[in-house]
């Protein structure tokens, strides 16, 4: 998220490198609780404060998380389909969720909240559904610059000033880049009817890139520590750092922000569908949609919450920023495709992408 995420350098008590999650995760339950498994790439803040929360709630059960990219969940998924190992997958945008139902990975399962979703946010067959919304905003270091000295606007981007300045989170690993991509790409094709034009876009951004960065936590501090100025990131990460002290500050694009519909769905043939269904219905209660609001900068999807239950947070967000008229649905289709484009074709083609092993 979107989002994504993709926090993979983030740790967690039942979450060790991946050689060892399986041991850690499958092989060694200590107590007769029933494990939920979860891949997400929501990150620590928010995936210890469900589970805790959830725990409560539910005292037979386990919450387990394994923290990665929304990309790299999907492929996960994928490699296990004929033995999944996850219960859940929480978080991402809905154009992964929809691969994802195309490829048989989800399993149905409507949660008494769906109607209180935007008609849009709610998957084929019940599939999936959107519990959160992940805005990509421009990102910068607020030590270096005045907000308003940072780029406004994408196409600022691409001004002289901020040749190797800019960083970007590998878009093949995480969700939020790729969705930023497939907006810049769409605005082309709505402008000239062809996708050259928003390649042509990122080329030249790819010469304004210093580094292609691994996860969205390296990028947050190469930022801080002014390794680059400027980069594209999710709102809820951005806001989560700032709150923990670091020195970044966030524009929304004066054309417009993605708003990335971020899901969560059961996962198909999961070994423990009871716990996997009773925590979707949980985390699109009203009490979680405002427990992830208040606590760790998440955006409600539910239209349904009474304005006042809100905290001002979301309201001055709601009113600055102009969302972007992005068709998720063709993105959705064609994205996977136009990233392979962009990954042979686009990326170090200019003088960008070093520090990639590309």
């Amino acid at each position: 998220m979107l989002s994504d995420a993709s926090r993979s350098g983030r740790g967690h008590r039942k979450v060790l490198l991946p050689a060892l999650c399986s041991l850690v995760l499958f092989a060694c339950t200590r107590d007769s609780r029933t494990p939920l498994v979860i891949y997400s790439p929501h990150g620590r803040d928010l995936l210890t404060l469900f589970e805790r929360r959830f725990e409560q709630l539910h005292p037979d059960v386990d919450v387990r998380w394994l923290d990665m990219g929304s990309q790299e969940v999907y492929d996960r998924l994928r490699s296990e389909r004929a033995n999944p190992q996850a219960d859940v997958w929480f978080g991402g945008p809905a154009t992964i969720f929809a691969r994802g139902a195309a490829d048989s990975l989800l399993e149905p399962f409507r949660p008494s909240w769906a109607g209180a979703i935007d008609p849009h946010g709610r998957g084929p067959a019940d599939l999936y559904f959107a519990v959160f919304e992940t805005p990509a905003v421009i990102v910068y270091a607020a030590q270096a610059m005045r907000p308003a000295e940072a780029p406004q606007d994408w196409d600022d981007l691409l001004l002289p000033k901020w040749k190797g300045q800019v960083l970007i989170r590998d878009p093949l690993a995480s969700g939020t880049m790729r969705a930023v991509w497939g907006m810049l790409i769409e605005r082309g094709v709505k402008q000239t009817g062809d996708t050259a034009a928003g390649f042509q876009w990122l080329r030249r951004l790819d010469a304004q890139t210093k580094e292609y960065v691994l996860n969205g936590s390296l990028l947050d501090q190469k930022i801080v520590r002014r390794e680059g100025l400027v980069t594209i990131w999710d709102l809820p990460d951005i806001q989560i750092n700032i709150r923990d002290g670091l020195q970044l500050g966030y524009v929304f694009p004066k054309s417009g922000t993605p708003v990335i519909e971020d899901a969560i769905a059961v996962v198909r043939n999961a070994r423990h569908r009871d716990a996997a269904r009773a925590f979707v219905e949980w985390v699109g209660s009203v009490e979680a949609q405002l427990l992830a609001a208040r606590q760790v900068y998440r955006l409600p999807a539910r239209a349904d919450l009474p304005v006042d239950s809100l905290p001002g947070w979301v309201r001055d967000v709601r009113r600055r920023m102009k969302v972007a008229d992005v068709d998720w649905d063709l993105l959705a289709v064609r994205g996977a495709e136009w990233m392979r484009y962009w990954d042979a074709n686009v990326r170090g083609k200019g003088d960008g992408g070093r520090g990639t092993g590309r």
